[in-house]
């Protein structure tokens, strides 16, 4: 029986997760012996070279100067600061904690979309949002045992991210995916280079560890790949919940690659976390199909 484009699109997400999350346990695999700057470096030339002959091919190659517009900027600057706070707290906690944590990134875009953007967000979504935030503290635990200031790094990853997003909405429709992508990555490569010697320099790397970051580099292409396939097979609201198969993923790679098994203060966390991002997919997907009537109708809280 054939499958339908939104079981298709629900397919390639969760294919799209878990090409993210076996890219995540390679790098914090190689955290053990080579730093976060050196990992970012020398991912970032092979993704960075992947990327941009996939952008040449496609047409996506758009002159130099684009970049200077300030949303790009904004753009590249939570790509990098993104990837620096991710992978550094990547190296320092559980697999499952990263992902759960990493998971309030939609409630703080909807949240960034309302202050700085202007765009409208019912007291529901507000509550949803805060509901969430609150299952972050659970799963960091600050002030209690068990806390580690690494998770704090993951946090930061959630605010760069945001504004990464954000400013994506703003960018020129003109410029092409691609052609940010092809950017973003180049930028995350220079700043992995810039930052090997002030991490403590560079190590030694042998055939196997060059393996691993090759490996790493093509999952991130294949994670990317299938997301955007994804979204241009089914409906954005049906195929995004799936996007949440990432701490599934990450819950199988903590414990099959490190032995980490999830404590009663993640799973909650993470599930509170899961749950007010569905809700708050639920609620915007609800005002999605009452714009039209509102045209004729008072308007009224979401």
């Amino acid at each position: 029986m054939a499958m339908t484009p939104n079981l298709r699109g629900a397919l390639f997400m969760s294919l799209s997760m878990a090409g993210f999350t076996l890219n995540d346990s390679i790098v914090k695999l190689m955290t053990d012996d080579i730093s976060v700057a050196q990992v970012m470096f020398l991912r970032g030339i092979i993704a960075t070279v992947l990327i941009y002959i996939f952008a040449w091919r496609r047409g996506a190659i758009r002159p130099i100067r684009l970049l200077m517009d300030k949303w790009v900027a904004l753009r590249v600057v939570g790509e990098v600061g993104g990837t620096l706070t991710f992978l550094t707290g990547l190296a320092n906690v559980p697999i499952a904690n990263a992902a759960a944590i990493l998971q309030a990134l939609p409630l703080a875009v909807t949240m960034g979309a309302a202050l700085f953007l202007a765009e409208p967000v019912g007291w529901r979504r507000w509550l949803a949002i805060l509901v969430g935030f609150s299952g972050v503290l659970l799963i960091i635990r600050p002030g209690m045992e068990g806390f580690s200031p690494y998770s704090l790094m993951i946090v930061g990853t959630v605010i760069f991210a945001a504004a990464r997003d954000l400013a994506t909405r703003k960018v020129d429709p003109a410029i092409p995916s691609l052609y940010l992508s092809t950017v973003t990555a180049g930028a995350v490569t220079v700043a992995g280079l810039l930052l090997i010697w002030p991490m403590g320099g560079w190590q030694p790397v042998d055939t196997a560890q060059l393996g691993l970051v090759a490996m790493a580099a093509c999952l991130v292409l294949v994670g990317y790949q299938f997301i955007i396939m994804s979204m241009r097979e089914g409906e954005i609201s049906f195929v995004a919940p799936f996007r949440y198969t990432g701490f599934l993923w990450a819950v199988l790679m903590g414990y099959l690659m490190f032995g980490e098994v999830p404590d009663s203060f993640m799973i909650a966390g993470g599930a509170i976390v899961i749950g007010s991002g569905l809700f708050t997919l639920y609620r915007e997907r609800v005002r999605s199909k009452q714009k039209p009537a509102s045209r004729s109708a008072p308007r009224h809280s979401p």
